[in-house]
């Protein structure tokens, strides 16, 4: 009898380890997949995170290449004054790129009006680019714009009546006339020319000043 128990004893443990010898080997394949799965998920973002970072680090150094040359088409003018002044003042382009001009500059930003003169060109001296559009140009080509401005800092874009052109460009001394928004230079020169060399009072502000009618963002 005591035989019979010991070998019934003996046969439930060592059911009892096959069972549990089971349990630990489904525990390690689901633990597998388990720790599989996450490591093909973490696998695969640092592959997309990779390949984002590695495709803005190329649109960087294409534009960084863009900047680095002459934009076909840019007009300069060197010789523009830069006296402050109160009243209005007759600019030799349209829109000005440099002269004499307010104490006071346009804060930065979008607009859906014109601005003054006499203030937008004390922007530039500061190192703002300033974007000007024919309002007949349709409001597709106005949100390629603002899209084109985006986040940037030291831009005006707002409307200019007649003017000569679709779209103009202008920095201190400086002027690009295009046909549509989606000319590829319109980027170029606001990389190579946002507070760029032209500047005249690098670190200068472009917010605290006048903030006319019209403003966007």
């Amino acid at each position: 009898m005591n035989k019979k128990r010991s070998q019934e004893n003996q046969d439930r443990q060592a059911r009892l380890a096959a069972i549990q010898a089971e349990q630990r080997a489904g525990e390690r394949k689901r633990n597998a997949l388990i720790f599989g799965g996450i490591g093909a998920v973490i696998l695969a973002v640092i592959i997309a995170v990779t390949l984002v970072i590695v495709n803005q680090v190329q649109v960087n150094q294409e534009r960084e290449a863009a900047a680095s040359q002459p934009i076909e088409g840019i007009q300069e003018y060197p010789d523009v004054t830069f006296n402050h002044v109160e009243g209005e003042v007759e600019y030799d382009q349209a829109p000005p790129v440099g002269g004499d001009h307010n104490p006071i500059w346009t804060n930065c930003g979008v607009y859906t009006e014109p601005v003054p003169n006499v203030n937008s060109v004390h922007s530039m001296e500061h190192g703002a680019v300033w974007i000007t559009y024919d309002p007949e140009i349709g409001q597709a080509e106005i949100d390629k714009l603002t899209e084109l401005v985006g986040t940037r800092s030291y831009v005006l874009l707002s409307p200019y009546p007649d003017l000569d052109t679709p779209i103009a460009a202008s920095a201190w001394g400086l002027q690009l006339k295009v046909d549509s928004a989606d000319d590829s230079r319109l980027a170029t020169f606001l990389d190579k020319y946002i507070q760029g060399e032209q500047t005249r009072e690098p670190g200068a502000a472009c917010s605290g000043g006048l903030t006319p009618a019209g403003r966007a963002s």
